[in-house]
């Protein structure tokens, strides 16, 4: 079995890598910086005696390329039998409202690209009727928020196109997961002041691992954001609006 990693560098990747790992898969991990991917990869083959590579992937920069890097990963490992969309980029509310083309990064990287990847993988599924697709979406796309709608945006978009992709790929026997995170200790949310406890990529990762086993389809992570975004989805409009969130 094998698994692919896309953002592969980022704490909750490695953490997810490690456990399905653990669990006896082989693992690609996919990612800008190639050099830090194959160094991780080592380390998985040593702790784990599992096969793992690393291979060279973008998110944005070439999108005709996504299906290749599935069909390279597929010749060297093996079918692909779960794919996790791990990478994202919050950017700067401010910036990116002064200054649209750092809006156009953040929005190319949470949507566009995560979309351009998750087709290729779900064409390589989709033909041998059988794999799982995870995308790690946000809580932050549960309603529009003043101080992050670029990125909120964008993960409401992916949690709304992984749905439809489910719905397409139901009778294929190809399974989609949606991961609504809220906040977990990586470099997104270093030095946020929040009074919401913080979540370990390590628990998140097992998480993801046993809902995935399981078939869930969509759940909240840590599971109390569930209740939290239930009682912001209900605040009425007008409400909403005057609030400091």
């Amino acid at each position: 079995m094998t698994v692919l990693i896309l953002g592969a560098t980022s704490p909750i990747a490695q953490a997810v890598a490690d456990v399905y790992a653990a669990a006896g898969f082989s693992v690609a991990l996919a990612a800008r910086d190639v050099e830090e991917a194959g160094r991780a990869a080592r380390d998985l083959q040593i702790r784990h005696g599992v096969e793992a590579r690393g291979f060279a992937f973008d998110a944005c920069e070439d999108f005709e390329r996504h299906a290749a890097l599935v069909s390279e990963v597929e010749a060297t490992l093996g079918p692909v039998d779960v794919a996790l969309v791990a990478f994202g980029f919050m950017g700067d509310q401010q910036a990116s409202e002064e200054d649209f083309e750092k809006a156009r990064r953040v929005i190319e990287v949470n949507y566009t690209g995560a979309v351009s990847v998750c087709e290729a993988v779900a064409r390589a599924m989709e033909s041998r009727g059988a794999g799982s697709i995870i995308g790690l979406s946000s809580v932050a796309g549960e309603r529009g928020r003043a101080s992050n709608y670029f990125y909120g945006s964008a993960k409401g978009a992916l949690t709304l196109y992984l749905q439809g992709l489910r719905s397409r790929l139901a009778s294929k026997n190809v399974h989609v997961m949606t991961v609504k995170l809220g906040f977990v200790d990586t470099p997104m949310t270093f030095e946020l002041e929040t009074g919401i406890p913080v979540a370990s990529p390590q628990k998140a990762a097992q998480a993801i691992f046993n809902a995935q086993g399981r078939g869930v389809e969509t759940f909240y992570y840590p599971r109390f954001w569930g209740g939290i975004m239930g009682v912001i989805k209900s605040i009425p409009e007008k409400v909403f609006k005057r609030l400091s969130l």
